[in-house]
């Protein structure tokens, strides 16, 4: 993994983004909108950056990225269902090649035994070309110590990393 204080990871995502001409979208629920400042942070983001839609309550998940009544029923908002269908939605809705989306616990509460205080879920969703049957999307789940802004700020590096991951491959 590179260094991030040298090459920060939005830099390098930015420069994968760009080189490959695509285009991504992030759907934000804990993070608040810190990915899509992180990716701003970058000169020229503009060439691969569409949009960062922050989907903080259930009915912004259901109206704006048409997150399923069920999946949110049944598993909750912090859920690998939940996160991937945010993906999904911000990528179709944005028509972006990319979409990524965080839904999570930032605390210092809200967390339950099952999902604790930290706990989010990352996710990846690639457009494949029309006819490939191709496109996806990926679901990490993760666990992150510290104060609000620490976990959120982890967060949203996270997902950086993420998406440079699916980048390569």
């Amino acid at each position: 993994m590179a260094d991030d204080t040298v090459d920060p990871v939005e830099k390098r995502v930015g420069e994968r983004l760009r080189e490959a001409e695509q285009t991504v979208a992030i759907a934000e629920s804990c993070t608040g909108g810190l990915v899509g400042s992180k990716i701003t942070d970058v000169p020229g983001s503009s060439d691969y950056f569409d949009r960062s839609l922050v989907t903080y309550s259930y009915d912004a998940k259901r109206e704006v990225l048409a997150v399923s009544r069920e999946s949110l029923d049944a598993h909750g908002a912090v859920s690998e269902p939940v996160a991937a269908e945010m993906a999904q939605g911000v990528r179709d809705t944005a028509t972006s090649d990319w979409g990524v989306a965080t839904t999570g616990v930032a605390g210092p509460s809200g967390g339950t035994p099952e999902t604790p205080v930290g706990t989010v879920y990352i996710a990846v969703a690639e457009a494949a070309p029309w006819g490939t049957n191709e496109s996806g999307v990926t679901v990490t789940r993760y666990e992150f110590d510290g104060s609000r802004r620490e976990v959120k700020d982890a967060i949203a590096t996270q997902a950086l990393r993420d998406l440079e991951t699916a980048l390569q491959e």
